[in-house]
């Protein structure tokens, strides 16, 4: 009777974990790199934003907002648009809106 030997061998399973092992190696630092930049990202339009939404503040109200604060009462923007993906709060000066400084500068 001829046996039927169906299946992968010890050594073609160790192969197969191993190539995987290597592509996971390679890949998962690569997205935690990419995540940053996503987050600044993010945050740059944010800013562009908020600062449309000043200026259309300043166009209406005939002068310019004295804080973000007066965005949300006056239905401009949400409160949950004054800080950044990474929760740090924008700036906001003159008329100005700026995103915080990074941990890296």
């Amino acid at each position: 009777m001829l046996k039927n030997n169906r299946g992968f061998t010890l050594i073609e399973m160790l192969i197969v974990l191993m190539i995987i092992s290597v592509l996971i190696i390679l890949i998962v630092p690569n997205l935690s790199g990419k995540s940053k930049q996503v987050h600044d990202k993010g945050c740059e339009a944010l800013v562009n934003v908020v600062q449309a939404q000043v200026d259309l503040y300043h166009l209406e109200e005939g002068n310019l907002p004295p804080t973000l604060d007066s965005l949300i009462q006056g239905k401009y923007i949400k409160a949950s648009q004054t800080e950044c993906p990474s929760k740090e709060k924008l700036k906001y000066e003159d008329g100005i809106v700026s995103a915080p400084p990074t941990n890296g500068q």
